[in-house]
């Protein structure tokens, strides 16, 4: 029993790493489009959205039942934070720098540790608390620097990045509290919302201006493969530890622009990047050894 219980905590870490590293082009792909914010959200969510509801229709063995979990509450939350997860993320690329945003997003960790807390009532350790500390000062001064200034822009982007980290704990926090919930039917109908949104505002005969190849890619391979990793490393793992390692994301995406478009980073960024990476390092092999200790202790009499 004790076994089972480790291997799951470390499937579930496994599971958020993965998710994180497919999704780390993501970035990269939406600012090599060279659309705006409601043609990202059209093409991202209509792709996105058939590809989980497809595999959804062919893997799932109680379609009615599953189809019942959209109108429980949920359900509805898990299809708003998908539907608000993409259209905040793509506006705020659009309209404000990528730095800025990514620092607004680097607050998943903490409204995960508070959500799940006041929704699940699940402790969070000390040892949770100062790496979500010190991965926060390493993104800070990873995307610290030129283009960064506080103006109009700048706020506007904080304030889509720290939506965008609110709906994601959110969402974690739900599909672990409630681990029956259709995940790709769920995150498919949210996405499509997000897709029938973006079109309308966009309008049809602006979708293919810009390179639709990349949001091709993003939409269909990207998105589906990363985010249902994620939803369901939560099932399997503490949320915080879920969005803990997302925050890779951040340090990883410059990489892939400077090899796609040789935007060398800054020092800054390669500070930042590597205070990130050790104290997730450090993070995981002290929660590793946390979770050993405790599935060897003997049962109480």
């Amino acid at each position: 029993m004790a076994e089972t219980v480790t291997r799951g905590a470390g499937f579930g870490l496994g599971l958020a790493l993965l998710g994180t590293l497919v999704l780390t082009p993501d970035a990269m792909l939406m600012r090599l489009s060279g659309m705006d914010g409601f043609q990202m959200s059209a093409w991202r969510g209509f792709l996105m959205g058939g590809v989980m509801l497809l595999a959804w229709w062919l893997t799932s063995r109680d379609r009615l039942g599953d189809l019942r979990q959209i109108t429980t509450t949920a359900g509805v939350v898990i299809v708003i934070c998908q539907f608000f997860n993409s259209m905040l993320f793509c506006l705020g690329i659009a309209a404000a720098p990528a730095a800025i945003v990514l620092i607004g997003i680097a607050a998943v960790p903490v409204f995960s540790a508070l959500l799940s807390w006041g929704i699940s009532r699940e402790p969070t350790s000390a040892l949770t608390w100062g790496a979500i500390a010190a991965v926060i000062v390493g993104l800070l001064i990873a995307v610290s620097g030129k283009g960064a200034q506080l103006n109009a822009t700048a706020v506007i982007g904080v304030l889509f990045g720290l939506g965008v980290a609110f709906v994601l704990a959110l969402n974690f926090t739900i599909l672990r509290a409630h681990q029956r919930l259709p995940i790709l039917l769920l995150i498919g109908v949210g996405a499509v919302l997000a897709g029938i949104n973006g079109l309308i505002i966009a309008g049809p005969a602006n979708m293919v201006t810009g390179a639709p190849w990349a949001m091709v890619t993003t939409g269909a391979v990207v998105l589906p493969l990363s985010f249902y990793l994620l939803s369901l490393s939560a099932r399997y793992t503490h949320a915080a530890n879920v969005s803990l390692i997302m925050l890779m994301e951040t340090v990883l995406g410059p990489l892939w622009v400077w090899l796609a478009v040789g935007e060398v980073p800054t020092g800054r960024m390669i500070v930042g990047g590597a205070s990130v990476l050790m104290a997730l390092a450090i993070y995981l092999i002290l929660a590793r050894r946390r979770a050993f200790r405790a599935a060897s202790m003997p049962a109480p009499p």
